[in-house]
């Protein structure tokens, strides 16, 4: 089997298209065709089931897949120890969140920058579900993730920290000074990011879905129309460590009744390169010296 083959076939199971993996890969979608084809030739057997337009893996192909992953992480790695190359470098494709990257990510940032040149990294901004997927399809190399929950299908994790949550809202408030109950929260106007956000949607569940939130695209935005007065909002306390500190906001007497964690993921049997685990490592270290 050919390593090209191998490729073009893995590159086909993860995003399920033709199109998108000719595009992703950079070839025509003929040349993919062929590979994959080619393949099938080779193995004496279909690994797809061309349904229309939509294609799926077959018995064989579900069989070969994680093999072919194998082979060609360890190609990587094998080229990159041949050459022998003292410093760690490649691309390494992170999804994050805004939280994470205005507020936790910058000594990691800086220490790769500084440490390691060579090393490339193009940061995504997802949430949730999104950058599950991406960690499972290959598109991620690495994703946060800020969760209750710490086993997530078809991806393994470490926790890096738990992350407080904090009830904002401007000084002067009425519930400021007073133990908050569930009761009075559902009377007041709540502020949030968009659907999708961890602890949005857990803090929708508590107050229950008759509740309705005014809704900003950032936290950034969220924290300015609270202290503006507009309502209270649940925000990670790393947001809003320095509006506290200078009073622009103050934190309600509330605690949710849930834990999120900060946690970094990547695909199950993957096995990451070496710039990748020390990423990893070196993210578990920064973190845990922040608190």
């Amino acid at each position: 089997m050919e390593l090209r083959l191998l490729v073009a076939f893995e590159k086909v199971a993860t995003v399920l298209s033709f199109t998108r993996a000719a595009a992703e890969l950079g070839y025509a979608q003929s040349s993919v065709t062929a590979q994959v084809r080619s393949l099938e030739s080779t193995l004496g057997t279909e690994l797809f089931d061309r349904l229309g337009g939509h294609i799926r893996l077959t018995e064989a192909g579900m069989r070969l897949l994680p093999y072919a992953r194998q082979i060609i992480e360890l190609t990587e790695e094998a080229r990159a120890a041949v050459a022998g190359a003292e410093e760690p470098s490649g691309t390494l494709t992170v999804g994050t969140m805004e939280s994470l990257t205005n507020h936790r990510l910058p000594p990691l940032l800086e220490y790769f920058h500084h440490r390691y040149p060579k090393v490339r990294l193009a940061l995504r901004t997802t949430i949730g579900d999104e950058t599950r997927q991406a960690l499972r399809q290959g598109t991620y190399d690495v994703g946060f993730l800020m969760e209750e929950e710490t086993e997530h299908p078809g991806l393994e994790s470490v926790v890096l920290t738990v992350e407080p949550l904090a009830l904002v809202a401007a000084p002067g408030h009425v519930l400021e000074g007073v133990r908050v109950t569930l009761a009075e929260l559902r009377m007041e106007s709540l502020l949030a990011t968009e659907p999708g956000c961890a602890y949005r949607d857990l803090f929708e569940r508590e107050l229950g879905k008759s509740v309705s939130f005014m809704e900003f695209g950032t936290i950034e935005a969220t924290k300015r129309a609270a202290a503006a007065g507009l309502g209270v909002a649940l925000l990670p306390e790393i947001t809003v460590a320095a509006e506290l500190a200078a009073r622009s906001l103050v934190r309600l007497d509330w605690q949710p009744p849930f834990t999120l964690r900060t946690q970094l993921a990547w695909r199950s049997g993957k096995r990451l390169p070496a710039h990748a685990r020390l990423f990893v490592e070196q993210a578990r270290r920064l973190v845990a010296e922040q608190g």
